[in-house]
Formats: C-alpha cells, structure tokens, sequence
C-alpha cells in the first residue's frame, strides 16, 4: 500500500477496498498539503462500485502532494497521497518530493504542475488498470499525464466529473511556457489534456491532434474543444459533426439555439455504473417472471401501530417492511427451493440454507441492496434492528461493501414512491425478489359489504431455472396470506 523514496516520502497507494474492485472514485479529501497525519487517520472518502469507503493512512508524517483531486478516478495500485515520514516540517518543495517520486528532470516534471486542476503542485497520474490488491511500485511512479503516448492511452479511459477540469484553464502556471512547442501534438507528440477534456472531446468526436491549445504549456482546454467543433465543415474531420453535445458548440450556421444546454452528459461510474451492469447481467442471463397478487393488509398495518406500543421494540424502527420482510422469511422456510443459485460453470443449483435478506435502498449515489446477513435466525425485535441500522447507514452513505455481497433474496418497497407495483429485476445470483407497492384506503369487498380498507400489490420475480411457476406462486400465496392474517406469524413460524 506504500512505497518510501530516498528523501523519506513514503507514498500511499488506492488499495482494493471491495475485494477484487479495480478503480474508485476520490469523493473528498480530509488534509491538504503541509497537514500533519498520524497512523490510521481517515484522509480521504472514495467511491467504489459497491460503495463509499473512508481511508485510512498507515503511517506518521507531514503530507507533501495530494495526486488527485477530488471528482477523480483512480486505479487500485496508483499512488494519491505523498507524505514526508522523515520528521521534518513539511516546508521543503513539492518539486522535491516529485524528482524522488519520478525519475524525471525537473524541466520535464513542471508541466505537470501546470496540468493540475488543484491549486496545488500536484501531479495527476495516467491510469493503469491493476487488478491486484495494491499493484506494483513501477506503475504508479512511471505512468504520467505528461509522457508522451504511454501515459496519454492510460490517461484517456478516467472520466472526472467536468467541475474537476474547470481550473485547468484558469489557473496562472508557473511552468516555463517554452516547452510548449515540443509537447503540441502537431510537432509529433500527443496532445496534452486532462481526463474530462478528454472525455468531452471523445463525446464531441473531437480528434484533440487537430486542436490548437490555448491553455498553458501546450494543454488542449474544454473551450479549445468547443472551438474546434464550432467550424466542423472548414477545420474538422467529419465526425466532429455528429454528436452535438451542449448548445454551448452549436453549428456555425445555427444561431437560434442560443446558449441554453440542451444536453447534459453524466460520466456513469461508481455505485451506479456497477448496479447498471448488474441489471443488464441479470435481465439476459436469468429468464425471468413476475406474478402478482392484491392482498388487505388491514390487519397487517393495525399490529404494526400495537408494536409501536410495545416495550419490547422500544427504539426500534416498526413499519410495515418489518412485518413484509417476516413474512416472506416465513414463506421461504414452508418453502425452502425458492432459497438456491444457480451455478452455471458446475450446472449445479445450490440450495442456500441460510437468508441474507437484501433491502434495496435508494441513496444519492444510486441504488444498493445490502443485505441483512442470517435474517432467518432473528426474532422480530432483532430484525426491527437491523432493518433500522441497514437503512441509516446507507442513507449516511456508510454501507460497506461486505453487507451487499452473499444476498439470496431481496425486498423492493416501491410504494415509498406512491407506485402501485412493478416487475423487478433480480440481482445477480439471488433467486427471487419482492415488490411491495403502495398501501392506500381502498373499498373492498370485507365480509360481504363493500368497505374502505388498506390495500397493497405484491410482484415477485423469480429465475425461472430455479424457481417453477408452481413453487412460486406459493411463495407469493404464502407471503400474501401472513399479511392478511399476521397471527399466520406465530401459527406458520
């Protein structure tokens, strides 16, 4: 996780924080360059793919370079924090720490100052995939963002949301302007941009050797890009003519669309890149079928308004998930066959003896399902507070990625949103998921008189290699008749 250099600046590395996870996201740092540090300190949050992870640093120092900025995302095994272990103040150059970083001369490592969307001298480097846990010394101290082809193929994959890239044709450089002649990509060197320009360019089907750099140090800026687009017919090759992203680069003879963005383009990454591969995996792999069933739940939401009152869940979240979610683990224990995988490198089904219960949560950085681990083991109080202790984290943004691994069953409550119902999609390698609709007054037939009652839809999908239409129509049946009879809880348990 850290590399030390002859000048005591020991160096720290993205490590896998989600077990096999190739890249995250930098979302804030916690110091800056001259804060003092001491082992085990949180310096910065990152985004995975699974989740939001603080990390902490392993070592004692002052912190000399911040290698990313915030918005950046970073391979596993590339360096993003420089501290100086050596007890000293912290005061010395931060060219120092960068001739001990890189084998570089100096005149070629003070563009990448001027490259650096921070105001401080930090150096971005180009990204590298690294699929092991902490990768090698080699790749995050030779691989950077101002080397000619190598580290500009790296660099282009790294998407930064744009608010990372604005700086970059604002800041003043203090690099020596001379170099910039030998580094244009017309003098036979590829063109110099930070990710997100790149990024925009790829979008705008902008070729960035065609443009003309007018940012320090020979560095192709977002309005560089913009500009290139604008003449298409006279100055770009033809597939700059297609994909017109923002009104802000309209056609020259199109002076209508004035300056509103007409479109916007959000880099997919993260929590929400790793959900949508996930659903796409899932729709085409695994057949899919959902059935439906309109249940009173009347009675259902009277005892949840007495365990309110009860001692026994006193500070305990109680709501009607609480009583869904156990009586669906009532009906995968009267039905054990719904509760399997299906394991396609072995043609084996594997029968799970166990409930991780998956509750899909809706936060800020999208939709995850962690998981409570043994639910079907839990009395009702002990559910009620895991059930309670999932939904606050993941709210707080907290959820680790161990608690959305292992799932075998998920409950969606759509109804928080005023939906009646749908067909949800299952995570890969669960069996079955529950849609829980909206509860609303509505008149139903109640011992032979039309009367107002709460009523809900219930849809389960289910892989239909697992699961046949026989057993999962029990299972819903089963789920559906608990809730409108909970007493089915104590006689059915």
């Amino acid at each position: 996780m850290t590399t030390m250099t002859d000048t005591a600046l020991a160096e720290f590395k993205m490590p896998d924080v989600g077990e096999g996870l190739t890249e995250a996201e930098i979302l804030k740092w916690y110091v800056q360059p001259g804060d003092t540090v001491t082992d085990g300190q949180v310096v910065c949050e990152v985004e995975t793919a699974k989740a939001a992870v603080e990390l902490p640093i392993p070592f004692n120092g002052v912190v000399r370079e911040l290698r990313f900025p915030e918005g950046t995302t970073v391979d596993v095994g590339q360096v993003i924090i420089a501290v100086d272990v050596s007890g000293g103040a912290g005061g010395g150059a931060p060219a120092t720490a960068e001739q001990a970083t890189v084998p570089e001369p100096p005149k070629a490592a003070e563009p990448v100052t001027a490259a650096e969307p921070e105001t401080e001298p930090a150096a971005p480097e180009g990204r590298k995939p690294v699929l092991v846990g902490y990768g090698v010394a080699e790749s995050s101290t030779k691989r950077r963002a101002r080397k000619p082809a190598a580290s500009e193929t790296a660099t282009a994959p790294t998407a930064p949301t744009a608010p990372a890239a604005e700086p970059v044709a604002q800041q003043a450089a203090p690099a020596p302007a001379p170099q910039s002649p030998s580094l244009n990509g017309h003098n036979g060197a590829r063109p110099l941009a930070k990710p997100p320009v790149r990024k925009l360019a790829k979008d705008l089907g902008v070729d960035l050797a065609t443009v003309t750099p007018s940012g320090p140090d020979g560095i192709i800026t977002r309005e560089d890009v913009h500009a290139a687009v604008a003449p298409a017919p006279a100055a770009a090759p033809a597939p700059q003519t297609t994909e017109t992203v923002e009104a802000s680069a309209p056609a020259a003879p199109s002076p209508v669309a004035g300056t509103d963005v007409r479109e916007t383009r959000i880099p997919v990454k993260g929590v929400r890149k790793a959900t949508a591969q996930a659903m796409v995996g899932s729709a085409f792999t695994a057949p899919h079928v959902t059935e439906f069933v309109t249940i009173d739940v009347t009675r259902t939401m009277k005892l949840v308004e007495e365990l309110k009152q009860d001692k026994a869940f006193d500070g305990l979240r109680v709501n009607p998930l609480l009583l869904i979610s156990k009586a669906l683990l009532v009906a995968i224990k009267r039905n054990p066959d719904v509760n399997a995988a299906w394991d396609e490198a072995n043609q084996e089904i594997v029968q799970k003896h166990y409930v991780n219960l998956g509750i899909a949560a809706a936060t800020p950085r999208g939709l995850i399902v962690p998981n409570i681990k043994d639910a079907h083991a839990k009395t009702l109080p002990e559910l009620a507070e895991s059930l309670g202790e999932l939904v606050s984290t993941a709210r707080a943004g907290k959820t680790s990625p161990g608690a959305m691994q292992g799932g075998t069953v998920t409950i969606t409550n759509v109804g928080v949103f005023g939906v009646d119902t749908g067909t949800p999609i299952l995570n890969p390698g669960e069996s079955a998921i529950l849609a829980v609709g909206a509860i609303k007054l509505q008149p139903w037939v109640h011992k032979g008189k039309v009367k107002p009652r709460q009523v809900t839809t219930l849809a389960l999908s289910f892989d239909h290699r697992l699961v046949d239409g026989e057993l999962g129509s029990k299972v819903l049946a089963d789920v559906a008749a608990i809730l409108e009879q909970p007493k089915r809880l104590m006689t059915w348990a």
